[in-house]
């Protein structure tokens, strides 16, 4: 599903396992993304539950899938799809897998860990079925998104800056703003704020929501990741709360072999 429709409806990211190990960045569990990439032959595959409550309404994404593989240093390919189910009050409940999400993201820069970096991540929207646009739980229409991300080291913060456009062949053009600012306290623990802006064109959603999250490495290969928060402003659409609980799996030498630890 669109991640516009993510903090209504859906949550779709992505995330880069090379640079997980050494900086703070976006990427699951958030909804911003990061110009990082998993490294030539390498898997990240982030399963996760995502809640949003808004206006009387629950959805959730139970899984919400997310697979990644790197092709050379710099080029990720993704895919990513969630299966939702919804429940509003006075209506039956609905379920059924929502919008998916190809793509492919290329970081043209790179000037080292905490120095600039950036990447385009052209992603495209598949339609939803019948059924689930039926029911509310997919996008009508295909649509692509055009984004641009940039990642920097300031100080103590790595900071990871997203904006985006949806093109809409059907359904609303919209624009996604994205910031996140986070800190490595210990080898395992990062913890992180995010600031995000979403504005669709004569349609929900027009919100900006704030959330607190983080990542805490279990072990070789696994990583959890945790989100929560809700929208602090909008006309419409507002999020009363919204939250990420999920697993990162890392896989190096074409899915062989668990990514090893970085050093403590």
């Amino acid at each position: 599903m669109a991640r516009s429709s993510l903090i209504v409806a859906a949550l779709c990211c992505t995330n880069a396992v090379a640079s997980a190990v050494a900086r703070a960045d976006a990427g699951p569990p958030y909804i911003t993304n990061d110009p990082g990439t998993p490294g030539n032959g390498n898997w990240e595959i982030n399963l996760a539950s995502m809640t949003t409550r808004s206006g009387g309404a629950t959805e959730w994404q139970i899984p919400q899938i997310d697979v990644n593989f790197g092709v050379g240093e710099r080029i990720q390919l993704t895919y990513e799809i969630p299966y939702v189910l919804q429940s509003a009050s006075g209506q039956p409940q609905a379920s059924g897998w929502s919008n998916a999400f190809p793509g492919i993201k290329w970081r043209f820069l790179d000037l080292g860990e905490g120095d600039w970096q950036m990447s385009v991540f052209p992603q495209f929207e598949t339609a939803g079925s019948a059924r689930a646009q039926r029911a509310g739980l997919a996008e009508q229409g295909s649509r692509l998104l055009l984004p641009l991300e940039i990642a920097r080291s300031v100080g103590p913060l790595d900071l990871d800056f997203e904006a985006g456009y949806y093109c809409a062949h059907r359904g609303p053009e919209e624009r996604i703003l994205g910031l996140v600012a986070g800190h490595r306290l210990t080898p395992r623990l990062e913890l992180d704020v995010e600031l995000y802006n979403d504005h669709a064109m004569g349609a929900l959603p027009d919100f900006t929501s704030l959330d607190f999250g983080g990542r805490y490495r279990l072990g070789r290969g696994f990583i959890l990741l945790f989100m929560a928060g809700r929208s602090v402003t909008g006309s419409s659409g507002p999020v009363d709360f919204m939250s990420y609980l999920g697993i990162q799996i890392l896989l190096s030498d074409y899915g062989l072999h668990l990514e090893k630890e970085a050093p403590q």
